[in-house]
């Protein structure tokens, strides 16, 4: 019996009982006392029909009310209708004309994009061919075909391209959260809609958030439902949506991330994969596998509540363990192809008008700025992987395979590895002087047993960059704020103050001396001074992302930041002093074209400098960061053939160590640490991070015309201003034993006296001689004259624009 049958069975009963209880009345009826009227007290209609009586205006008022709203709703719709009802129409019409032009080819088209370095060869390919791993309806596995449904469009087979129930609903929360003040909104799109926003991005573009993208979005879904069936939309969709790393559709997900067909992919590998497309940047299985299993698992849940997979088949897919085979073309892929997407999808985010923002007037505005932020980048993400861009970038190969190099060798001896991976680890950022682009980026130590991405720490890893961040955010600073390199500053222990890591208090000292010394004590002190919320300013000014409340506190002076930098920011931060105090934001991108060639984005001509520094200030930190590698803690390790500054950093307990430093052509900054923060006995800026800075910018400028740093203002280190950098260090005078206190603040142990350790076996690179406290007994005539002063090498000023403090960068082309 079917659904129909079933209900006229019922009906039939339900007739058969009215009948008979019908007759069973009529049987009572026969009865004279059963016709005898109920006196009216005893039934309680008398009651009942004097109530009524008593409020017949109140009924005539409901009456009216009820035609007024009904008045006013069809007011508002030819209201509505009036003002946008040729708007609809037009809509309707392109949406019928833009389908009804499409075609199954429609679906099975792919333009991928092109990544190229700065000689103009192919770095990566963004999306693969996914003509060659189309699957017909009948060859998509049913798993993949419910997994979806269930997880995206439960009502996929009921409703007509829109789900009205769901656009409802998400008016509904996004009023309340509009009421709340919140910027959260729930997501309304079946798998139609989905597919037309893949499917027809121009007219549908990925960024545009408004309200008529999504009423022309309903429009082209409806068309679709129209002329396609259900299974053809769906197979549409399974074929065309997006598993991340460049793959589109279920085959090439399934072969991309297991390295077999889809046909062959068990429950648990099913769920898995079909749970990218919701966020692929959140479920990248590269890098966020935990993410991606925990929405496996929730699949796997909607499927066994909607019936389609029973408890024993949902039992073993929930415990089955998620074993990958990348392909090979994924297995090859780099820290500059991760860094060149990155940097290219926040172009187009720039692009489309997204405004990137680091400073926040609550927690609750940074809520919703990252989840703003998210949104956009994800879109455009997307959008970088299937619009047949061609992404010209300066990363340059060459220089790339140096600076990994470097941090191989020195970091060989150390071979203990988790989860395949090699513990400790290093990254590091080189950017060009000339025009603030990154030219190189290290995410970590080359091995090949690498599988896929790993974490690019260059650019993704922040940690505490140490006695580095001092020129940043106290020096620099204090240098526009009256201090000179001459300026007497006091080294002197205090209670509750930070302690210096030699154990040694020189008491009334140089500024010079304190910087190339890296005296905790006076940076502290300045840092005070000048107020967190003066010195973080400068740093907030080149744009570092991670600056939250709780650094505003002295610690911050010597690098104790909360969240930390990455290397790319500290690269710039150098740069922007190697700049005379102008500030470019770092990216790697040149320029972005389409399939045509048309120019998208131009970084090159609308790029902006922000001076973050006053010319003087930046020019004379580069005077005193010069004498860091002569007589201060990197004693010893200047560059044989090119003038070079910088400054090591060491953090609490020998957990991070970082160099950063420049030339006039380069800027490096290099960190070494592990991934899970644990002590290195002989891990010090001046160790590791250097070794890996000296051998790679020896090795960069070799063969570079020598050059000195020459200053915007005519200053210079043969100027006639005189420098004091005494010919033996100031007495170090004795901490008074009553200061002695156990609970002093200790979050800097800077590497200026570090015990010399023997390198880990392995490491061919000899040992400097270790830097003191009496380095500069030897090196009294090298303060302040250069014998030679060929000029700096030629900023490419056409390209840039000298704006101010309040420009950002703006790289739209219209």
């Amino acid at each position: 019996m079917n659904y129909s049958e079933r209900g006229r069975a019922s009906g039939s009963s339900a007739r058969r009982s009215t009948s008979s209880y019908g007759t069973s009345s009529g049987k009572s009826a026969s009865n004279p006392s059963a016709r005898r009227p109920v006196p009216a007290a005893q039934t309680g209609k008398g009651r009942k029909a004097k109530r009524k009586k008593k409020h017949p205006k109140l009924r005539l008022f409901f009456k009216i009310l009820f035609l007024l709203i009904l008045l006013a709703i069809l007011a508002v719709v030819g209201l509505f209708y009036f003002k946008y009802g040729n708007t609809l129409l037009k809509w309707q019409s392109e949406a019928k004309k833009m389908v009804q032009a499409s075609t199954e080819d429609t679906f099975k088209s792919s333009e991928a994009s092109f990544i190229y370095d700065s000689k103009g060869k192919v770095l990566a390919k963004l999306k693969g061919d996914h003509d060659s791993y189309y699957l017909t309806f009948d060859k998509i596995p049913q798993y993949v075909k419910d997994a979806f449904v269930v997880t995206e469009d439960r009502d996929f087979y009921k409703h007509a391209g829109y789900d009205p129930k769901a656009l409802v609903s998400a008016g509904v929360t996004l009023f309340l959260n509009k009421l709340r003040g919140e910027d959260a909104t729930r997501g309304a799109s079946t798998i139609t809609q989905q597919l037309a926003r893949n499917i027809f991005t121009d007219y549908l573009p990925y960024t545009d958030k408004s309200y008529s993208r999504k009423v022309k979005e309903i429009f082209v879904a409806t068309e679709m439902e129209k002329k396609y069936s259900k299974d053809q939309i769906l197979e549409f969709y399974i074929n065309n949506v997006f598993f991340a790393n460049g793959y589109y559709g279920i085959e090439a997900a399934s072969r991309g991330y297991f390295s077999k067909s889809a046909s062959d992919l068990n429950l648990a590998e099913v769920a898995f994969v079909c749970s990218i497309p919701n966020r692929p940047q959140s479920y990248d299985p590269l890098e966020h596998f935990d993410n991606t299993v925990k929405r496996k698992n929730r699949i796997l849940d909607q499927m066994l509540s909607q019936k389609l997979i029973t408890a024993a088949e949902y039992s073993d897919a929930y415990y089955s363990d998620i074993v990958m085979k990348p392909a090979k073309e994924i297995k090859n892929q780099n820290y500059l192809t991760t860094y060149a997407v990155s940097c290219a999808t926040k172009a187009l985010m720039q692009k489309q008008g997204f405004e990137f923002r680091y400073e926040f007037s609550s927690d609750a505005d940074r809520a919703n700025y990252d989840a703003e932020y998210k949104d956009s980048y994800e879109e455009c993400y997307k959008l970088l992987h299937s619009a047949g861009y061609n992404i010209y970038t300066s990363l340059n190969k060459k220089i790339q395979a140096k600076l990994q190099k470097a941090v191989n060798e020195q970091l060989a001896g150390f071979t203990e590895k988790t989860k395949g991976v090699y513990a400790m680890q290093g990254a590091a950022t080189c950017i060009n002087n000339k025009n603030g682009k990154v030219v190189a980026i290290v995410g970590g130590r080359k091995q090949k047993s690498t599988t896929g991405y790993t974490i690019n720490r260059g650019f993704q890893s922040y940690r505490q960059p140490g006695s580095c961040f001092k020129p940043i955010a106290v020096y620099t600073p204090a240098l526009e704020h009256g201090y000179t390199a001459n300026s007497i500053v006091d080294d002197t222990y205090f209670k509750d103050g930070p302690r210096n890591a030699d154990g040694r208090y020189l008491g009334k000292i140089p500024l010079r001396t304190a910087v190339e010394k890296s005296k905790n004590v006076v940076a502290w002190r300045i840092f005070q001074e000048l107020t967190p919320a003066v010195g973080l300013s400068y740093v907030k000014k080149m744009n570092f992302s991670k600056i939250v409340d709780s650094d505003y506190v002295p610690a911050a002076s010597l690098g104790g930041l909360t969240n930390g930098a990455s290397t790319v920011e500290m690269a710039s931060a150098y740069a922007t002093i190697a700049n005379n105090g102008k500030f470019r934001n770092p990216t790697c991108i040149t320029k972005i074209t389409d399939y045509d060639g048309n120019v998208i984005v131009n970084m090159n001509k609308l790029t902006r400098q922000k001076q973050v520094y006053k010319p003087e200030a930046a020019e004379a930190m580069t005077d005193i960061l010069k004498g860091v590698l002569v007589r201060g803690t990197a004693a010893g390790k200047q560059l044989s053939n090119m003038a070079c500054a910088g400054k090591t950093g060491t953090t609490s307990d020998k957990k991070d160590g970082w160099f950063c430093g420049y030339t006039p052509y380069y800027s490096t900054a290099v960190w070494v640490g592990y991934d899970n923060p644990r002590a290195v006995s002989n891990l010090y800026g001046s160790t590791y991070p250097l070794y890996i800075w000296h051998e790679f910018m020896e090795d960069l400028h070799s063969g570079l015309e020598y050059a000195d740093f020459v200053y915007d203002t005519g200053s210079s280190d043969s100027s006639d201003q005189t420098y004091t950098t005494t010919t033996e260090d100031p007495k170090a005078t004795k901490k008074p034993e009553e200061t002695i206190d156990p609970s002093a603040t200790k979050t800097e142990t800077e590497d200026t006296d570090p015990v010399v350790t023997e390198k880990p076996q392995g490491d061919e690179v000899n040992d400097p001689s270790n830097p003191d406290d009496t380095q500069g007994d030897n090196n009294n005539n090298d303060n302040t004259q250069a014998t030679t002063k060929p000029q700096k090498p030629a900023q490419d000023d056409t390209n840039l624009d000298d704006v101010g403090q309040e420009t950002t960068v703006e790289d739209v082309v219209e």
